[in-house]
């Protein structure tokens, strides 16, 4: 995404994060997409979303670049006009309105933070503009710099801040207008992996604390997994499957979700390589096969060792289903070219048919 850069008032990041949504008394909303598709020409990149996001929820979008899951978010806020179907905020179809009018905060991927104005004045600045009172807009700053530790940060400019720091300001500015929905746009992703997840615990505390319905877009399955209660999993502009992290990890609808959910990723190959076995593709998660030295299912060579600390990674070559990951909790002595066997755990097995659909 290009960095945001605000030519004049009426174009501010703070309009998008909604100028009547202080208005209101509540603080959560609902959301409903109805059959939403996204065309740019001749490209479909939303191919008919069906979604409900009860109030107080917190949804992540996660995926693939360029599976869709931004350009729907941009839809939900206003940004981008749906080719068809319906967007309902708290039952309203809000597909007319701007985004100013739609009750919603947005938080970008590239802070979008006036350099020229202090964190004060960057955090305050929408609420003004929509005609909020002195006091009110005071309490209302003084309220989000409580929550996200700044304080000690009001009276400096975005450049005097760090990459983490200029996150939680661009947070705050949109704590600030009290939204029926918090719609972040890949929030971490230029942060380094200490910042990501202390400004990660930032937004689930945040979410505790305020109650609102929150609505998020991230590649990073971490992310997704420590964060949300519900995960939609997109993939080339289709819903792969809705559930919690839980339910994703361990009852993946497909291929393409068992897959793309757990780190390592799961093992599969083809079921035909197995004695009996009736299923196109089997799989089965790294930490779900366990290896010893002296007697196993499968005989096998490491090829590569990951020695993490509080986990081992073993790549290994099996003389029966070829390459697989393992994923051994602790510190284990295995190096490369060792030979050792492989035993599955037949409880924690998936097989897939020919569609790639989960089978029972």
């Amino acid at each position: 995404m290009k960095a945001f850069v605000p030519a004049n008032p009426s174009h501010s990041p703070d309009v998008f994060a909604l100028g009547q949504a202080q208005q209101k008394d509540r603080k959560v909303g609902s959301l409903k997409l109805e059959n939403i598709r996204k065309s740019f020409g001749d490209v479909e990149v939303l191919k008919g979303i069906d979604l409900e996001v009860d109030d107080g929820e917190f949804v992540i979008f996660v995926g693939p670049s360029g599976c869709g899951k931004s350009t729907l978010l941009r839809v939900i806020a206003g940004l981008e006009d749906a080719t068809s179907g319906s967007v309902k905020i708290d039952g309203e179809t809000v597909n007319h309105l701007p985004p100013s009018k739609r009750g919603i905060a947005m938080v970008f991927q590239t802070y979008a933070l006036y350099p020229h104005l202090t964190v004060r004045k960057n955090m305050s600045l929408g609420i003004k503009q929509a005609g909020l009172p002195a006091d009110k807009v005071a309490e209302q700053v003084d309220r989000a710099s409580k929550m996200l530790s700044l304080d000690d940060y009001l009276e400096r400019h975005p450049a005097e801040l760090s990459g983490g720091q200029r996150q939680r300001v661009a947070i705050g500015r949109a704590v600030v207008r009290d939204p029926e929905l918090f719609l972040f746009d890949e929030p971490l992703s230029n942060l380094d992996a200490a910042l990501r997840v202390n400004t990660r615990l930032e937004i689930a505390r945040l979410h505790r604390e305020l109650g609102a319905t929150m609505i998020y877009v991230t590649h990073d399955q971490v992310e997704a997994m420590t964060l949300a209660d519900k995960i939609v999993v997109l993939n080339a502009g289709n819903v792969e499957q809705i559930g919690s992290p839980m339910e994703l990890y361990n009852k993946p609808a497909n291929l393409f979700v068992a897959g793309f959910i757990g780190s390592p990723q799961m093992n599969f190959f083809d079921g035909s390589r197995l004695e009996g076995e009736t299923a196109k593709t089997i799989g089965i998660r790294p930490e779900h096969i366990s290896v010893d030295t002296n007697e196993g299912q499968w005989a096998a060579t490491v090829t590569h060792a990951e020695h993490l600390g509080a986990d081992t990674i073993l790549y290994i070559d099996t003389d029966t289903v070829g390459q697989i990951a393992v994923r051994l909790f602790g510190q284990h002595n295995y190096d490369d070219g060792d030979r050792i066997f492989a035993t599955p755990d037949a409880d924690n097995t998936y097989r897939f048919d020919a569609q790639g659909q989960t089978i029972g």
